[in-house]
């Protein structure tokens, strides 16, 4: 069968110039962009449940975007002043970028890796070993971060801020599509919570990363697409290399 729509459980891309666009142009399909997951930020009762001080803390470690705005929001609904000597370690440039939203940049320390990974900011962190860290991070965190953190005896603390739950369906919502596109086990999840009966069929499943793919398979879906692979680096080339081959 051939493929005429697909779902991307993804935001809708904010350029014009994504490649998902021109997909939709060369191979003449219907993408829609509809997450099957989203992201709650914890109240500010539920992160007291974890006894956990942010004013204890000289220290804060950020991994993703989303943790800056959950920690500057419950700092701000539970009146936690946040001191200027406050140091920042961010795992990518990006991410200490997004710290201007809400800090004067220029005015606070800040230390940031390039690659996305923790063990990167390690020769700063232990340049300041005796600050008390604190690790923002969300339910589905894995635990290698703090693992990481323990092996190289820094004084941390985790601390849950927000969570990743289901985007569900709504009961007149259409599911016409032909091919499924996921990037995390939540969203196969998310699918099986939301369609529990689900039956694959000649529905072609993308998956991007390896644990995303184990999850499919885990739940007895077939992987059809999978990415990155040497040829498909990223999941757009992944899903145009399909079309182009596979498209009757």
């Amino acid at each position: 069968m051939k493929v005429k729509k697909i779902l991307v459980s993804q935001p809708k891309p904010t350029s014009e110039k994504s490649p998902y666009f021109e997909i939709a142009r060369k191979h003449e399909v219907e993408i829609v962009f509809r997450p099957f997951i989203k992201v709650e930020g914890l109240t500010a009762k539920e992160f007291r449940q974890q006894k956990v001080s942010i004013g204890e803390h000289t220290a804060i470690i950020f991994t993703a975007k989303t943790a800056i705005d959950h920690f500057f929001r419950l700092a701000e609904e539970m009146r936690v002043n946040i001191p200027d000597t406050m140091k920042y370690f961010c795992t990518s440039e990006s991410i200490a970028n997004y710290l201007q939203k809400y800090i004067i940049y220029r005015k606070r320390k800040i230390f940031a890796g390039k690659t996305g990974k923790l063990p990167e900011l390690l020769p700063y962190m232990l340049k300041h070993k005796n600050e008390k860290f604190l690790l923002a991070v969300s339910d589905v965190n894995n635990g290698s971060e703090q693992e990481f953190l323990a092996q190289n005896n820094l004084n941390y603390t985790r601390a849950e801020m927000y969570r990743t739950v289901s985007n569900d369906f709504a009961p007149d919502e259409a599911f016409d599509y032909n091919m499924l596109v996921f990037f995390s086990p939540q969203g196969i999840e998310s699918l099986l919570k939301n369609f529990p009966d689900f039956q694959q069929g000649e529905i072609r499943i993308a998956t991007f990363g390896a644990t995303t793919a184990q999850a499919a398979r885990d739940a007895g879906l077939r992987v059809d697409v999978e990415a990155p692979t040497v040829k498909a680096p990223s999941m757009t080339g992944a899903i145009d290399l399909y079309l182009t081959e596979n498209q009757e």
